[in-house]
């Protein structure tokens, strides 16, 4: 069911899956990795929480797909988080949805994003994270080859904003590509963004708002981990992204957690792979189903 709600004045579009049978069910929040919209990764999550009875919303964060605000593709994890809190309180006030039930999954970086909102964001029980990335400002600075190379991609970032403030005119980049600067510079990642796998789907947009760097390198979702007060579970690989990060995120929670680790051929099959899916969302559900009703 499409829905729309509003976040900071913004539109925001998304799809609400809800499970079949009466009463009031549980929910998820779902938000996704890097420039996606709500019909790539998180579709698949959001079907299949709602085969296990929950109602799952994925969504369009703004700046995204068929959500408002300028400029366009533009990564904002501030404004993803509080997107997410604004999905919270929408969902927190449906006539069917149980609010003491609200749960929060994310993907890839959308599960970095989310750790910030749940350790905001008090409606929120359980947290979920698959193939997550957990991005770290110190190690961001180390693989970027030092402090001054990581001041200068925050400078030329603060120069793009700038420019789109004077002019109204946003510099992009692509998001995914197979030569030049591209926001995600992985082979794996063009295989889904860049072919018919995942970029035809729903209003995806092969771009990238240069400007985002200021917000996304600084972005630090290992300092979020010690906020979150609901119990946690992580779902990984050892060729996924990241996965020391991943284990210092999860030695940083503080609350009541389990990690499952899962056999992958990379990052990108956990987006629309079932045999990544199906297990990955039974690991979720065995946290939520526990929480009282």
């Amino acid at each position: 069911m499409r829905v729309e709600f509003d976040s900071e004045g913004t539109k925001v579009v998304g799809e609400l899956y809800e499970p079949t049978g009466g009463g009031r069910f549980g929910a998820a929040v779902l938000l996704g990795p890097l420039t996606s919209v709500k019909e790539q990764a998180t579709l698949g999550y959001a079907r299949a929480l709602s085969r296990r009875g929950w109602a799952a919303l994925a969504f369009d964060p703004r700046y995204f797909g068929e959500s408002g605000g300028e400029p366009r593709q533009y990564e904002n994890p501030p404004a993803k988080i509080a997107d997410v809190q604004s999905a919270a309180r929408f969902l927190s006030g449906h006539d069917r949805v149980d609010p003491a039930r609200l749960v929060a999954v994310g993907v890839c970086a959308g599960a970095g994003y989310m750790a910030g909102a749940v350790a905001r964001e008090p409606r929120f029980k359980a947290f979920g994270a698959v193939a997550g990335f957990y991005h770290d400002s110190a190690q961001q600075q180390a693989w970027m080859g030092g402090a001054e190379a990581y001041a200068a991609a925050l400078a030329k970032a603060a120069d793009s904003r700038r420019a789109w403030e004077a002019s109204g005119e946003a510099q992009y980049i692509p998001a995914v590509g197979t030569e030049g600067e591209v926001a995600m510079p992985l082979a794996e990642a063009f295989e889904y963004y860049g072919t018919d796998r995942g970029g035809h789907l729903g209003h995806y947009v092969n771009a990238f708002a240069t400007m985002s760097r200021e917000m996304t390198l600084p972005y630090d979702a290992q300092s979020a981990a010690p906020g979150i007060r609901v119990p946690s579970v992580l779902v990984h690989s050892e060729k996924a992204l990241a996965p020391a990060l991943a284990r210092a995120f999860y030695d940083r929670l503080e609350v009541p957690k389990q990690m499952f680790w899962l056999e992958s051929k990379g990052q990108i099959d956990f987006y629309d792979d079932p045999v990544l899916i199906e297990p990955a969302t039974d690991h979720l559900v065995a946290l939520f189903d526990s929480l009282p009703h």
